[in-house]
């Protein structure tokens, strides 16, 4: 179930591939298209290779988010700011971003339901877009109907306030692709399958036939 590639770059090029033939075929079938980009190290390779894609109709694909920090859009720490500078460029521009902060549109997201693709990193703690261990609302946020719940500060890297997509929303996506890196992160991945209470293993339970794993040693 863990694909095994011996890069990053290798990594993010089949990633890249994939993800641009489930948006293509989205298009084909229901006349637009839905991507959930997520934060961390793992999808800027991703984006770059996707923004160069001519395979895929960008005009017509919405872009959003698993999760934001709850600071200025020019800010560093802000996932919609990476998504801008790396993936809405070149033929990729043409897409339109649905931002999560700092006025979330629940009405837009539920639009787009069941998202198309969904992209994700894990952290080491297990979690998945701001499903943190710690966060004491985390049990609603796994289990709500709901699309967006807030994460309060004090939690993950930096340790700012977040609005996240929740289990329900991330799930029901009809393709997922979990982007990881390094040998901590894939001893996670495995404690998860092998049935450990951690958001990621809520994840793959829910949706286990529509997700790929995609690990790969090189970085962490």
């Amino acid at each position: 179930m863990i694909e095994t590639y011996p890069t990053g770059g290798v990594l993010a090029d089949v990633a890249a591939l994939a993800m641009e033939a489930e948006l293509a075929a989205a298009l084909r079938t229901h006349g637009r298209a839905s991507l959930v980009a997520t934060g961390g190290r793992s999808p800027g390779p991703v984006f770059d290779r996707l923004a160069r894609s001519t395979a895929v109709d960008w005009s017509r694909v919405v872009v959003t988010l698993s999760d934001e920090r709850c600071v200025p859009p020019d800010d560093p720490a802000s996932n919609a700011k990476a998504v801008r500078e790396r993936l809405l460029t070149g033929p990729a521009a043409k897409a339109h971003l649905l931002s999560l902060w700092p006025t979330p549109e629940p009405a837009a997201l539920a639009g787009l339901q069941p998202f198309d693709v969904v992209m994700l990193g894990m952290g080491e703690d297990g979690h998945v877009a701001s499903l943190i261990p710690g966060d004491p609302d985390l049990e609603d946020a796994l289990t709500t109907a709901d699309l967006l719940r807030p994460a309060p500060a004090g939690l993950g890297k930096p340790p700012v306030a977040r609005v996240t997509l929740t289990l329900s929303a991330l799930a029901d996506a009809r393709a997922i692709f979990l982007l990881i890196a390094g040998e901590a992160k894939r001893g996670v991945i495995e404690r998860a399958l092998a049935g450990e209470d951690l958001p990621v293993g809520r994840l793959l339970s829910r949706c286990r036939p529509r997700i790929r794993i995609l690990w790969t040693p090189d970085g962490g």
